[in-house]
Parts: structure tokens; C-alpha cells; sequence
């Protein structure tokens, strides 16, 4: 598999640009670059973190179930395709491709168009390539129509929690819906909830909330310079966050077309699963952050965390609950999956942010990289340790529950092992 260059231009290339692109990606890896495609339209719009992980899932799922139907190499996730194995590989990924982000982006049909018309640009007008668009147009619909009632479109309906007419800040928190979504391989979003937080008096919560009103501060003395570059990358979120990572791991490890797609699948859905699962127990323990804790704590009745009027963190806080860590989850379960298909040790992997004046980081082990994000959190004064630790065995446990259930070896192996 021919390695690609990495992300495409977000939303400014042109019709003629695109196809061109993605006539080469016809060529390499047409998984890696309909990812490419999903992450550029999430930039333009400013997706919410969960819906474009729910999105992005079902563009891999649906990849995923076109090119293996074909190879009858896995198990599927959840159709049963039956396909001609003279059908074009690349021509079943780039229409199911197509037709998922079609139906999730309708706005951006001409630049839908044009991607499709580059992928499938150079094969021949023949019955394998007719085959192949078919194939992925039936997975894009079945997958399609599973997540068609899934709660993604729930009413945004947050309370404040207030008394009659005293004032509360008045933008509503993000993602306070997102835990409605039907998960793609938990039971439940709340399957694998954290137990509740520390109490506010217990040496767990003094502990943690002390470490992070002295290396969290904006103006903390006990951060090294290394600690703030750390904090400072990490403000970047989401699925490109991840996906990048995955497109280099697939290109040093040269899979084929259906391995590829069923990385980006394992690893999609559990991405989706991490954010349903931290966004279900957020909302359900609200509990504050630390810009509200330390500046409120003399109401805790816990003198060994004095109240500290003018704190700040050293990044903007996100807007949502504390516990447990979102950014730590994610990392966790993209680690977890990626241990148990490639192993710890990866060589060198890199990660550029666009938070952090393009800074890039770099890890030979995935669990370096899972623990830095955590690390990350504390270090911008986001998040208790504990909640990164809560955060790390949630994503940890969806890990593991995805590649142990899902898309499992040959057919036959998976049937056994149900």
C-alpha cells in the first residue's frame, strides 16, 4: 500500500484539485483518504467532537462491510452482504464512502462528487468496477438505515441548575445530548461508568485538587516549560486527533485495502463509543471543574483546600463537566484497540496540533501517547487525577470490548468464539 502524504487541504481546494487528489488515493489507499475527506468537512463546519465521531464510524463500518464482503475475511459488524469476488475493492469503498457522507453532509454534494469522481477516476468502465460501486452503495444503506433512529438528532434540552431569578451564565454546555446516541459496541452509553467522584473532604479529592491549582494555574510557578508545550498541544480534540495517528500506522505496517478498513472501523467505533460513555457519565455526576472548585472552595467545608478567588487555568476550560476526562478516554480506547491489533511498540509516530503554532510531538510506544493526553489535562488545568485515571480505565475497557467482539478473524473463527 502506497503510503499518503497525510491530511488533504481542508474545504479551500477546488473541483479539479480534489479530483486529482483523489485519483492518486484510487491508486494508494482509498480508505485513508475518504477519512481525509470527513475530517476536512468536520474543520469547515466545527463539528461537535461525538457527532463526528458518530459520522465517522459509520463511514468506516460502511467501508469497512463493502471491502470485507468481497474477502469474506472477517466477521462483519452487522450486514449480510453478498458480493462477486471480481467486484473492485476500491470502487465498493469509495461509494459507500460517498453515500454516508452524502446522506450525513447533503450540503457538500459537488465536493462529494468530485472526491467520488477522483477515486474512481482510472478504472476501467467495466463489470468489476459496476460490481464494486454497487457493493459499497448497499453498505452505505444498510449502515444508513441501522443508525437512522440512533439519537443523534435528540433536542438539546440542558437545565441550569438555578433558583428563581438568581442569574447563571447563560451558554448552554456542549455535548449535553450526546450520551442519547446509541452506542456501536457498548450495550448501553453507561455500561462502563465510573464509579462517582471523590468526596470533597476525602484526601483523594484534597490531594488532586491541590496538585492542580499549583502545576494547572495560568500563572503557575511549578510547571516546567516542557509540562505547558504538553498542555499547550493538547488543547487540540476529536477524531483528527487520532486518525492521523491510525493513517501512520497502517502505512508503516503497508496494509492492504481491507486490513486498513477495518483499523479505521475497530478504531472509529470506539472512538464514537468513548465520547457516548464520557458524555453519559459527565452529565450524570456534573461535577465542576477546577476553575469553579478552587474559586468556590470555602464552600466545601475542607480546610485544606483554601479558596483561591482569581484562579485560572492555563487554557480555556471546555464547556462541559469535569468528571471524568474526555480527551483521557478517547486516547485510551484508540490505544487499547491499537495494542491489540499492532502491539505496543510501534516505531516513531507523529502529531502535529494546530493548537500549539503546529508544534509536533512524536512516541514509539502507543501508551506514551495515552498517558501524555492525560498528563496534558492536568497540566492545563482541566481536569483531577483522578478523573484522568477514571477516564483511562473507561476507554481502556471499550478497547477491549471492541476488538473482542467485533469483526473478529475468519467467519468461521468469529462464529465460534460468540
Amino acid at each position: 500500500m502506497k503510503p499518503t502524504s497525510g491530511f488533504l487541504p481542508a474545504i479551500q481546494i477546488g473541483s479539479a484539485l480534489a479530483v486529482a487528489l483523489f485519483a492518486t488515493a484510487a491508486r494508494g489507499d482509498v480508505i485513508m483518504d475518504w477519512n481525509a475527506k470527513a475530517d476536512a468537512i468536520a474543520v469547515e463546519k466545527q463539528m461537535p467532537n461525538a457527532p463526528n465521531a458518530r459520522g465517522q464510524a459509520m463511514l468506516h463500518i460502511a467501508m469497512f462491510e463493502a471491502v470485507n464482503a468481497i474477502d469474506k475475511r472477517y466477521a462483519p459488524y452487522k450486514l449480510s452482504l453478498t458480493a462477486d469476488r471480481a467486484a473492485s475493492r476500491e470502487a465498493a469503498a469509495a461509494a459507500a464512502a460517498y453515500d454516508v457522507l452524502l446522506a450525513l453532509h447533503p450540503d457538500k454534494k459537488a465536493d462529494l462528487d468530485a472526491a467520488l469522481a477522483g477515486s474512481l477516476a482510472g478504472m476501467a468502465e467495466d463489470e468489476a468496477k459496476a460490481k464494486g460501486v454497487e457493493l459499497g452503495k448497499k453498505a452505505a444503506a444498510g449502515i444508513i438505515s441501522l443508525r437512522a433512529n440512533d439519537g443523534s438528532n435528540t433536542p438539546e434540552d440542558y437545565r441550569p441548575a438555578t433558583t428563581a431569578g438568581v442569574y447563571v451564565p447563560t451558554t448552554i454546555p456542549i455535548e449535553s445530548k450526546s450520551s442519547k446516541i446509541k452506542p456501536f459496541v457498548m450495550g448501553t452509553a453507561s455500561q462502563f461508568r465510573a464509579g462517582p467522584p471523590p468526596a470533597l473532604t476525602s484526601e483523594t479529592w484534597t490531594r488532586d485538587l491541590n496538585e492542580i491549582r499549583e502545576i494547572g494555574s495560568n500563572a503557575s510557578a511549578k510547571r516546567s516549560a516542557e509540562q505547558t508545550a504538553i498542555a499547550r498541544f493538547w488543547f487540540f480534540t476529536g477524531p483528527r486527533t487520532y486518525n492521523a495517528i491510525v493513517r501512520q500506522i497502517a502505512s508503516n505496517r503497508k496494509m492492504d485495502l481491507v486490513d486498513c478498513a477495518r483499523l479505521y472501523a475497530l478504531t472509529s467505533m470506539a472512538g464514537a463509543d468513548a465520547f457516548i460513555a464520557v458524555f453519559d457519565a459527565k452529565y450524570a455526576y456534573n461535577l465542576w471543574r477546577p476553575v469553579t472548585a478552587i474559586r468556590n472552595a470555602d464552600l466545601t467545608s475542607n480546610p485544606a483546600t483554601p479558596r483561591e478567588a482569581s484562579w485560572q487555568p492555563l487554557g480555556v476550560t471546555p464547556m462541559h463537566p469535569e468528571y471524568p476526562c474526555a480527551h483521557c478516554i478517547v486516547a485510551s480506547a484508540i490505544s487499547t484497540v491499537l495494542q491489540h491489533v499492532v502491539g505496543n511498540e510501534i516505531g516513531e509516530i507523529t502529531l502535529t496540533s494546530p493548537t500549539a503554532a503546529g508544534a509536533t510531538r512524536k512516541w514509539t510506544r502507543l501508551q506514551d501517547y495515552s498517558d501524555e493526553v492525560s498528563s496534558a489535562r492536568i497540566y492545563a488545568g482541566f481536569h483531577y487525577r483522578f478523573s484522568t485515571e477514571a477516564g483511562k480505565e473507561m476507554g481502556k475497557k471499550i478497547g477491549d470490548l471492541t476488538v473482542g467482539t467485533q469483526m473478529l478473524g475468519a467467519v468461521a473463527d468469529a462464529q465460534q468464539k460468540r
